[in-house]
């Protein structure tokens, strides 16, 4: 018998240091049991690049920019984080409320989209290459962990950052893939405010699966 999820609590964490939150999380996870809530952690990073469990230091950075280079262990492959960037990680049971991780994957995109539609800006999933595109650019990437059907990490929205970073990688191992920002859509919001709008819509979701 499934065991009723009970309502997310969101967390605004500003700006934080990506190794220590990653600890968090794992420790979070590792913790957590039946009745423990889910949680939305909103925060965002200062530079920094993180490489997925599996994935291939061969797409960068290619020479050396300052900015560290972390392995963590959500998939994929290597993306940026920097001030600008709005960073969801959600902490939730995925068993507990009967959700697969592709299940999930597409809901947690589909939010994104969501929120780009509501300030006019078409965006689309790419077969293959998970994450949201708007434009012909990535603008929102994600990887999961998934332990005991508990899963942690989540999306990064590109909103109002420094590009440039990306340039010296292949961002999520595909050489040349352009990415872009919600400010260059014309979207005139905070990564604050766009992350608020952005866990709602995830919890309004989460509620109708």
């Amino acid at each position: 018998m499934l065991v009723a999820a009970a309502p997310c609590i969101v967390k605004r964490l500003g700006r934080v240091e990506y190794l220590p939150t990653a600890a968090a999380m794992r420790a979070f996870t590792a913790r957590r049991d039946a009745d423990t809530a889910d949680e939305l952690w909103i925060v965002e990073h200062p530079p920094v690049y993180t490489l997925g469990v599996g994935g291939d230091p061969a797409h960068g950075p290619k020479g050396d920019n300052g900015i560290a280079v972390v392995r963590c262990e959500r998939g994929g492959e290597i993306t940026y984080h920097g001030p600008g960037q709005v960073v969801l990680y959600t902490l939730l049971d995925l068993a507990r409320r009967d959700i697969r991780v592709r299940e999930y994957v597409h809901l947690l995109e589909q939010a994104a989209i969501d929120l780009l539609a509501e300030h006019g800006v078409a965006a689309q999933r790419r077969p293959g290459a998970p994450g949201v595109y708007a434009d012909g650019a990535k603008v929102a990437a994600l990887g999961l962990r998934v332990s005991r059907g508990r899963c942690y990490h989540g999306l990064a929205l590109n909103v109002d950052m420094d590009l440039a970073p990306f340039c010296a990688i292949d961002p999520c191992s595909f050489p040349g893939l352009r990415v872009t920002r919600t400010r260059d859509l014309g979207i005139r919001r905070s990564p604050q405010d766009l992350g608020e709008r952005l866990g709602a819509i995830l919890i309004g979701k989460l509620e109708d699966a």
